[in-house]
């Protein structure tokens, strides 16, 4: 719902929208999963996160201390791994958020350059509200329930304790006192602690192994990630080379330069985009000014759809706009998982076609892969589809017959094209429960979560035709569609024989894995910041 190339008509999107003019636009790609961390790992490995165990089990679905032991397992192969082989350079700019460490703070086995990339400068975790002064947390839900409800707990037994004893109705030993003032202090000092040093210890830039900025500073962050991207297309301009610019727009905290800033009709999330437009432009230029624009395959995406639950109070929206899309962020209605999907590559793709086949970020994996020369790995299965045929024309339908929709962990809808029909058949067997009722999202929460009381199970599994209902406001029923059952059997068969595809791997999103460990935590770059 962001861009002018889908319909937006108040953002100022130029560029994008050139670079859709000039290629292929996607209007059903999807996110393998509505959030960030499983999402980019599928991106990056061609294949569902559940099958290289980034898929929580747990509430918390992505990474967000840097001193995790949890990250994208050294044994999956990245694309940039296949090119690196094939004598590409490769550069990943921006944000990661695919782990750091394992054991030490220095054995970097979930970094960037341990899966493929020759060059990295960017964040390792995410940006986050608490990165930026004054932006609020993401932990205040979690500081609630740590923090203010055992404090008030604290509060009521103390003052229990001491009309009881006022009264004469029972003793209390001064050291029981003693004891629950010297516990709500030091529940309080851990909350100061932590208020203190999350920003310093979490929001850091890195320039390949070394942090090179930390806390990181948003003054004209773009402008500086653009302009090293600038320069690493600059020093290839000879040669193979694979860049992936993954911005830090438009995830809050939000940002902009001065240039940008107030200048949209959408206020801090419309500047922001406004100037993610610009940096494309940036490179677009030194594309065609090095003359390599129609020698370069360019893919333009996100990880997922717009969070609606990200609205300030306010009522400024910071979370962007899924359009007629129902949902967002963290949960499988499509406004969670459709998301743009451009490509051009002149001369090769037809310019301005547009296509409405299923399509997953899932399928970059073998499309380089295939273009690079290199053979996919056989030791593994490979989700991901080669998109050559469908944009150059060759095949009129998606290779996807059918895709899974995770939620985390947990298999949360089917989608099936049949090869022979219009329709493109949804079938969810659980849903978020909104809050508050009626709502387009999981208000109270700030985000939607994947099981028990937070979801409503369906039996039969709810049904939706997306051709013809994309909005997914009215199910189909046994009374509407004739076929009912025989399209919710022949899903079942095919969610059967891809679960017996899945193998037990270690979960690096368990609880484990994303908690905090001091031995883990990166500090202060021996160089100087």
């Amino acid at each position: 719902g962001d861009l002018g190339c889908y319909g937006n008509k108040t953002l100022r999107t130029p560029n994008i929208d050139r670079l859709a003019e000039g290629g292929v636009k996607l209007t059903q790609h999807l996110a393998a999963s509505p959030l960030c961390t499983p999402s980019r790992a599928a991106f990056m490995t061609g294949r569902y996160p559940i099958r290289s165990g980034m898929a929580s089990e747990f509430l918390v679905g992505v990474y967000l201390f840097s001193a995790s032991s949890g990250g994208l397992p050294t044994s999956e192969i990245t694309f940039a791994k296949l090119l690196k082989g094939q004598g590409y350079s490769t550069a990943l700019i921006g944000k990661w958020h695919l782990g750091t460490n394992c054991h030490n703070k220095s054995d970097f086995c979930h970094h960037p350059l341990s899966h493929g990339f020759d060059y990295f400068h960017g964040i390792p975790v995410t940006n986050l509200r608490d990165c930026k002064p004054g932006e609020g947390s993401v932990f205040t839900r979690g500081i609630r329930l740590l923090v203010f409800i055992p404090l008030q707990i604290i509060a009521v037994t103390l003052l229990t304790m001491v009309v009881l004893k006022y009264l004469g109705l029972v003793r209390v030993p001064p050291l029981v006192f003693f004891s629950l003032l010297c516990l709500a202090a030091m529940i309080l000092g851990l909350l100061v602690c932590f208020l203190h040093y999350f920003r310093p210890l979490n929001c850091f830039l890195m320039r390949n192994h070394e942090i090179t900025q930390q806390p990181l500073s948003y003054d004209n962050l773009m402008q500086r990630l653009v302009a090293d991207a600038a320069q690493f297309i600059r020093r290839n301009a000879e040669k193979p080379f694979l860049l992936v610019l993954s911005y830090l727009h438009v995830h809050t905290a939000l940002f902009s330069s001065k240039d940008f800033a107030g200048k949209s009709k959408h206020g801090a999330y419309g500047d922001a985009v406004e100037e993610m437009d610009w940096s494309v432009g940036q490179i677009l230029k030194v594309l065609d000014e090095l003359k390599l624009a129609n020698n370069t395959l360019i893919y333009f995406s996100s990880d997922q759809g717009a969070h609606v639950e990200e609205v300030t109070p306010k009522g400024e929206v910071h979370g962007g706009s899924n359009g007629i899309y129902k949902g967002g962020k963290a949960n499988n209605w499509e406004g969670g998982i459709r998301v743009p999907g451009i490509l051009r590559w002149p001369g090769v793709i037809q310019a301005g076609l547009e296509i409405d086949e299923p399509t997953s970020n899932m399928d970059v994996f073998p499309t380089v892969a295939t273009l690079a020369g290199a053979p996919l790995p056989e030791d593994r299965i490979i989700d991901g589809r080669d998109l050559m045929p469908l944009l150059q024309g060759k095949t009129q339908h998606s290779d996807h017959e059918f895709l899974f929709h995770y939620c985390n962990f947990y298999l949360n809808a089917v989608r099936w094209r049949p090869r022979n029909s219009t329709s493109t058949w949804k079938a969810f067997f659980f849903t978020p429960k909104f809050s508050p009722e009626g709502a387009n999202g999981c208000f109270s929460t700030h985000v939607c979560f994947c099981h028990g009381h937070s979801v409503s199970y369906h039996h039969p599994p709810l049904l939706f035709d997306i051709s013809k209902d994309p909005t997914e406001r009215n199910p189909v029923t046994p009374a509407t569609e004739p076929r009912f059952q025989e399209v919710l059997d022949t899903m079942q068969q095919a969610v059967d024989r891809h679960t017996k595809t899945l193998k037990a791997v270690p979960n690096q999103l368990s609880l484990g894995n994303i908690v905090w460990k001091p031995w883990l935590q990166m500090c202060c770059s021996p160089s100087g910041l």
